[in-house]
């Protein structure tokens, strides 16, 4: 057996253990415990399925605990859960990633959490896309405005950035500098009031009508900056 294989056996039995144990504290909650702490558990009863490709499984398990989060307006786990669901591979995938783009663009969670879901956007869509170009271009924002300034802010900014010259070579040929600052010109990337109006519109289209929530009502719960 490879060690790289190896690996993966040995990494595959450690989340079979996990599950186990995560399951065994699920069944030992009391009837009357905080929504969050049975959603936290079910959410990552939920990821370790998805982890080991069972996709089908963590699906309903993900989606209640989504669905406590925010009733408990716990908005970033419910972002984080909206990933879990999407990387299940269902069909409804694409519409939890819609949901999860609309709360971690939405409200001030963690930026790492949004960056992820807006990757995904430039992963699903073709490469002349410009819903891959807003996405990325949101991305990089977002990494600028929310995270903290230190080593894990210059990751996922570097990272981010990575992500818009990607879609930029995929989706014009951009090679160059000048041709990178043109594109970006072009689709108005440079400007957020733009920018984030056309992810509207993305999410819109990934979500198809078939909201979960009342956006209006989760709106007036945004907290208020001074």
């Amino acid at each position: 057996m490879s060690r790289g294989l190896g690996d993966v056996y040995k990494r595959q039995a450690q989340l079979e253990g996990e599950l186990v144990e995560l399951n065994r504290q699920l069944g030992r909650l009391a009837e009357d415990a905080p929504p969050v702490q049975r959603a936290a558990l079910q959410l990552e009863i939920g990821r370790a399925l998805q982890i080991l490709e069972r996709g089908a499984e963590a699906w309903p398990i993900a989606q209640t605990a989504f669905g406590l989060f925010v009733s408990e307006q716990q908005w970033e786990s419910a972002a984080d859960a909206c990933n879990v669901l999407y990387e299940s591979g269902q069909a409804d995938s694409l519409i939890a990633l819609g949901h999860g783009l609309w709360l971690g663009v939405t409200f001030p969670i963690d930026p790492e959490i949004s960056v992820i879901l807006l990757s995904h956007v430039v992963e699903d869509t073709p490469d002349d896309s410009d819903g891959a170009a807003v996405a990325a271009a949101t991305a990089c924002f977002i990494a600028d405005i929310r995270a903290a300034e230190g080593v894990d802010k210059e990751r996922l900014s570097f990272f981010a950035q990575q992500l818009l010259g990607q879609v930029a070579r995929r989706h014009s040929g951009v090679e160059s500098q000048q041709q990178f600052d043109l594109w970006v010109e072009r689709l108005e990337l440079n400007e957020p009031d733009k920018f984030l109006v056309r992810l509207r519109n993305v999410v819109d289209v990934l979500v198809q009508d078939r909201w979960w929530f009342d956006r209006e009502a989760l709106q007036e719960q945004i907290p208020a900056t001074e």
